[in-house]
This record gives C-alpha cells, structure tokens and sequence, in this order.
C-alpha cells in the first residue's frame, strides 16, 4: 500500500565527502518500510529510511482503516503512520525526508543519492510501493489538479454537496466513493464489467447508499471541461453507446503501476514492472529485499505490505550477521 514517487536517475555525483556509509538502507515510508525499519532497529543494525516527500506512502491519504489487526474501532491513516514511524525510531532507527534520485545496485557496498548527499548501504531494503495508474483518456492530463483527482481524502472536501465520477471497481474506488458520500450530493461509480472486485463488505456499503449510483459495462473515453472538468464522455463496452455524464469532479482509481524506474536495468522485474522476489524477500541481487506494493500486484494491502517488510528485514539482519561474520575471518 505504500507509495514512493522516485525522482528521475541523472547518474551518482556526489561529493565524495558528502557520503557517509550505512549497514541498512530502507526506500520508501509505507506500511513495509515502517515495519522493516522496525524489525531492522530491534537487530541492532539503525535503519536508514529516506521516505521520500512524507511518511506513509498511500496509507496516509486513507481517512479511515478497519481491517489492520489491533484497532477495532479503525485508525487514520496518518495515525498509523506516525505511530509505526514513532515505535521505530523508539529502537534507533533514523527516518529522512529525502527523495532517491539515483542508486547504484552493481558494486558493493550498494550506493544510494539523494539531491542532497549520497549513501552507502551494505543492505538495501526497496518498499517503494506503486502509483496510480492513469485512464490515458484525453483530458485527464490536461484537468489533473483542475477537477480530476486520484486521492478523494485529499481533494474530497472541494467537491462538498456536489456531484463527482469515480472510475474504478475495487477496493481503492469504493472505499474513497463511500469517503466521498460524507461530503458530495451524488457520486456515480463507472466501472468497465458488471460487477464489483471489491470485499464484499465494502460492496454491500456502497449498494446500501443512496448517494452512489453505478454505471456498468462502462469505459472512459474523454474527460471534457474548460477551465475546469465539467463532463466524461463514456462507451459502454456492451452496445457501443458513447453518452455524456455532467460532473464537477473525476476520481481515478483503475490500478497502480509500481515505482520501479530507479531499478530498471539494475533487479528482475516481472512483465509488469515488478520486483521479483523469492519466499524470502529476495531479489535477483544478494542483499536487496524487496517489499509491499513494489512487489505485490495481487494483494496490495496494508497488512501484508507490513509482513513482506518484516520478513525483508529480518532476511536482511541475516545478510549482514552473514557479512559481519566474513569480514571478521578476511
């Protein structure tokens, strides 16, 4: 669940004396790079973690979270973050708001930059997680920011007592639709097939409103306005009928493509884009472990984003006993 924008690469330039060396290095502050930096501080080893902008990736644009063990009456996302942050550093981790811009995953020790200085890491810990993926439709480009939106918890308040569009038939769009139902006067959810992939639970929430209507069987096909989006030009997938749905707001939640750019050419990456790791949270290269979203496109949940970066971390304090245990034989 976590996500981590990674700025474009321009190659490790430094200052050599702006380096300074690290025995962990964790990218990327969602739920599994919290949870790594967790398990990484308990062994001992202060984690490095550059969070990038802020602390907690997508799970901090979540209002409301009912499904992470420990907190029957639900937690914000924020909260949780901050919390899990604070339960880190409380065991030495160190937390920076910095953003990679380049990394280095051919030479050992791995080398890591960022605008303002350049890491050395004997281990690496990628939680970089994914970033929504867009329609590709004319307009949504062009309306981003000027009624097209992809966080309603962040843009929601904008549109109070109005009528927006939600794209999307998971677990994202019908959790940010019901958000949504606290503050406009009418949403309608336009999904591509004639049913919800949603938890069934947030199904029945959503059938049970009388602010959301669906539209099935149903795609984009042009976001229209003038200084702002006014309309979405849709097709359904079925006839071929192509009408107009008058709107004051498009939400956007079709999928997420994740945040590997920086790794290109450096890890095996699946068709997809994603990390390939094995049981242990290892990737192609001995001593970087992947976890969360950046190698998870199938359950993408902030639970199991938490264990794949539990299990990285401890498969990393295993690299580095490891290494520690050669250097003291050399």
């Amino acid at each position: 669940m976590s996500e981590f924008i990674l700025a474009p690469s321009f190659g490790l330039t430094t200052p050599k004396e702006a380096r300074t060396e690290q025995d962990l290095i964790v990218i990327g502050g969602g739920p599994a790079g919290l949870t790594a930096a967790l398990y990484g501080a308990r062994a001992s080893f202060a984690p490095l973690v550059l969070i990038g902008e802020t602390v907690g990736g997508q799970v901090a644009t979540t209002t409301d979270i009912e499904n992470y063990p420990g907190f029957p009456a639900g937690i914000g996302g924020t909260a949780l973050a901050q919390q899990m942050q604070a339960q880190a550093e409380q065991f030495g981790a160190k937390f920076r708001s910095e953003m990679v811009t380049s990394v280095d995953l051919k030479s050992y020790p791995f080398r890591v930059g960022t605008r303002l200085r350049e890491y050395t890491a004997k281990a690496v810990i990628i939680s970089t997680g994914s970033a929504p993926r867009k329609l590709g439709v004319p307009g949504e480009e062009k309306f981003r920011g000027k009624g097209v939106s992809y966080c309603a918890t962040c843009d929601g308040y904008f549109y109070k007592d109005k009528q927006v569009v939600v794209f999307g038939g998971g677990n994202s769009a019908i959790d940010e639709s019901l958000f949504l139902t606290r503050l406009v006067r009418n949403i309608k959810i336009v999904h591509r097939r004639d049913q919800l992939r949603a938890d069934q639970i947030l199904q029945d929430r959503a059938f049970a409103s009388p602010k959301i209507e669906f539209v099935w069987d149903t795609v984009a096909e042009e976001i229209l306005g003038d200084s702002e989006a006014r309309a979405v030009r849709v097709r359904n997938v079925k006839t071929g009928e192509v009408s107009r749905i008058d709107t004051d707001g498009v939400f956007i939640y079709v999928g997420h493509t994740p945040n590997t750019e920086l790794f290109v050419g450096q890890l095996e990456l699946d068709d997809h884009g994603y990390v390939v790791t094995d049981r242990r949270q290892q990737t192609s290269v001995p001593g970087v472990f992947a976890a969360g979203d950046v190698q998870d496109a199938v359950f993408r949940q902030i639970v199991t984003a938490a264990g794949t970066g539990a299990a990285a971390a401890m498969e990393a304090v295993r690299f580095l006993d490891e290494q520690q245990y050669k250097e003291k034989q050399e």
